[in-house]
């Protein structure tokens, strides 16, 4: 895992249990703080989070940045999770729910998705920017407030439309930056390339990215 924002100083690890996949349908079981991270850009700590159950079904979480060697722990008794009785009515809960969970889980990948792909494209044009020629850098920036926009608005339909947008508008960055650079290489035998290869579906920027939402127990 990871954090969400830059010089983000902690993480909440929320520990639950159920059928669902999407946090609020399940129950929480556990829940905890893990402080003193580093300031950091986004995505660029890494913590380990360790489940461990022992025979007497006793769970144990840990939560550990594997930067500075903090971590800490939380102990959940076998009582404090979910009856047989409700483990069960959970799980014909999940069935008759399992159309609509898919979709909301969707709805959730997409959103982070176009989150992640906005932050990679303003960091891109933020190192790489003034290597862009003009006119494909106004193309990027257009796209990318129109994916802004369709993100705020959670339009699902206008944030697929403006991710394949903006990548396509990199995509015809990149190979000019590309072209540009081969010939200039020619001309200087020793040069090398530099540039951005530009992100694809809101991926290559950061992984796991959000905050530690929850973890499913079961």
């Amino acid at each position: 895992f990871s954090t969400a924002a830059d010089s983000q100083p902690s993480v909440e690890i929320h520990v639950l249990q159920g059928e669902r996949p999407m946090a609020p349908d399940n129950k929480t079981i556990g829940r905890f703080h893990l402080d003193g991270i580093p300031p950091a850009p986004r995505g660029v700590p890494q913590i380990e989070v360790t489940f461990d159950i022992d025979a007497n079904g006793i769970l144990n979480v840990s939560a550990k940045d594997k930067a500075t060697g903090k971590e800490q722990k939380i102990r959940i008794e076998a009582s404090s999770g979910l009856s047989k009785e409700e483990i069960e009515r959970m799980k014909q809960e999940a069935a008759a729910n399992a159309s609509t969970d898919e979709q909301r889980r969707q709805e959730a990948d997409t959103m982070n998705s176009a989150d992640s792909l906005i932050f990679s494209t303003e960091k891109q044009l933020k190192e790489y920017g003034d290597k862009i020629p003009a006119e494909k850098r106004s193309g990027i920036e257009t796209a990318l407030e129109n994916l802004k926009k369709a993100h705020a608005s959670k339009d699902l339909a206008a944030i697929t439309e403006a991710s394949a947008e903006l990548n396509k508008q990199w995509e015809a960055a990149s190979a000019d930056m590309y072209q540009a650079s081969q010939q200039g290489a020619q001309g200087d035998p020793n040069g090398t390339a530099q540039g951005p290869t530009g992100p694809v579906s809101g991926q290559g920027a950061t992984e796991d990215v959000t905050d530690v939402d929850y973890e499913e127990v079961k």
